[in-house]
Parts: C-alpha cells; sequence; structure tokens
C-alpha cells in the first residue's frame, strides 16, 4: 500500500499542473488549509519541512551522487520553476539507487539549518524502483552570481509555459558534500511520508539581483516548518 501511495505521490509532483486550483501558498488555499486537498498533510507525524537544530553526529556513509546529464527544459507549473533532465542521473543510498526525476525551487528555503532560513532552495527529487523517494535539497546564500541560476533566468517561462535551457546537472550541486538526514514528507499536497531527505551542509551562492528575479517569479513558495516530533536528525562528521 505504501508503495501504491508513493507512486500516486510521485505522478502528482511530475504532473506540470497539480491540483493547481486547489492548493497554494496563501489565503484559503495556503498550507494551513492543505488538509483539505490531502489529510497527511494535517495529521502526518513526519511532515517536511523541519528546522534541523539539536542534530546527532553519525558516521554517515558519503552520498553516491553521479550525475551526468544534462538540465533540458524549465518550467513554471504555477508552483515552482521545475526543471527537466536527460542523461543518467542517480544516488546510491542505503544499497538502493535512486533515480534524479527532476528538481524545483523554493523561495525562500523551506527547511531551515540551526534556525536560518535560506533566500533559495533547490530540491533534487529522486525515485527508486518500489517508488520510495529521496530528496537532496542545496541551499544557497547571497553572495556572487550564480552562473548555473543566470542560465536559468535569462528566460524564464510564464505560468504554464517552459523554455529551454542547458548545462550539466551536477554543477548545482555544491563540491563538498557533507550532510544532514532525516525522514520527512513531501512539501506539497498530497505531502507523502517515508522521503529520505539529505539536506547539503555547503551552500551554493546567488546574488540579490538573482533572489529578486526568482522570487517576482515563485514567490513566497515555501511551506511552514513542520512539528519535528520524534524524528532524529543526523549529522554527517
Amino acid at each position: 500500500m505504501k508503495k501504491i501511495i508513493l507512486a500516486i505521490s510521485v505522478g502528482a509532483l511530475f504532473s506540470t499542473m497539480t491540483q493547481a486550483s486547489e492548493w497554494g501558498y496563501i489565503g484559503e488555499h495556503g498550507p494551513k488549509h492543505w488538509g483539505h486537498v490531502s489529510k497527511v498533510c494535517e495529521t502526518g507525524r513526519n511532515q517536511s519541512p523541519i528546522n534541523l537544530t539539536e542534530t546527532v553526529t553519525s558516521e554517515l556513509k558519503p552520498l553516491a551522487i553521479d550525475y551526468q546529464g544534462q538540465v533540458t527544459t524549465l518550467t513554471n507549473n504555477g508552483h515552482t520553476l521545475q526543471a527537466t533532465i536527460t542523461g543518467n542521473n542517480t544516488l546510491t543510498v542505503d544499497g538502493k539507487l535512486f533515480e534524479l526525476k527532476q528538481f524545483h525551487f523554493h523561495t525562500p528555503s523551506e527547511n531551515l539549518i540551526k534556525n536560518h532560513q535560506y533566500p533559495l532552495e533547490a530540491h533534487f527529487v529522486h525515485q527508486d524502483s518500489d517508488g520510495n523517494l529521496a530528496v537532496i535539497a542545496v541551499m544557497f546564500d547571497i553572495g556572487g552570481a550564480n552562473q548555473e541560476l543566470t542560465l536559468l533566468t535569462q528566460k524564464l517561462p510564464g505560468k504554464g509555459d517552459a523554455v529551454p535551457v542547458s548545462f550539466p546537472v551536477k554543477d548545482l550541486l555544491p563540491p563538498t558534500q557533507k550532510y544532514y538526514r532525516f525522514n520527512g514528507s513531501l512539501t506539497t499536497p498530497p505531502c507523502s511520508e517515508g522521503v529520505r531527505w539529505f539536506v547539503m551542509k555547503q551552500t551554493k551562492t546567488l546574488s540579490t539581483k538573482q533572489e529578486n528575479v526568482l522570487a517576482s517569479v515563485m514567490g513566497h513558495n515555501n511551506r511552514p516548518v513542520q512539528a519535528r516530533n520524534a524524528r532524529v536528525v543526523l549529522d554527517e562528521k
């Protein structure tokens, strides 16, 4: 049953206009009302995002990330800017091979690291052959202009539109890949749980201009942090 639910979640997540009229980030369609779209958003005990505090140091294995493909398209699905990718792009964790399906952005960041919220967070969404999900989150902080974001923001798509873009997927990852790990959920309806989360410790940079451009298109599309409950956040040495 869990696999069926996750498969449905993935199908919803990858749809370009998933329930666009049923949920959003403000007013009567905002996060406080997502329980009307999916009850799990309201009743789940392992919801994402969270504030990564009081972490537990652990001997975590390095993430086996092998991104060989290219970013090809950037789509505005009404909730976020989501990239389509081609080629072989995988993450191996817990002895399982996960394939990168897409990545997308949130302004400002959804997860917080030790109470700090970043201006931008990218989510790299992976799926294994059983339908299980794993998300790598990369934070962007204000600094120098980001070359890859410059390519992405040269011509941003309007709602429901897509534009071509081309650069290696791996270029959006930080060079040092130490991370935090916790169990969570999708951060949008249906908020399905059982998602492996890996939040990179090292950040990338973006300029204030890039932040403003992205925010002007996506708005504030961040779900507020959720109750941590009994979850442990592991911190790689």
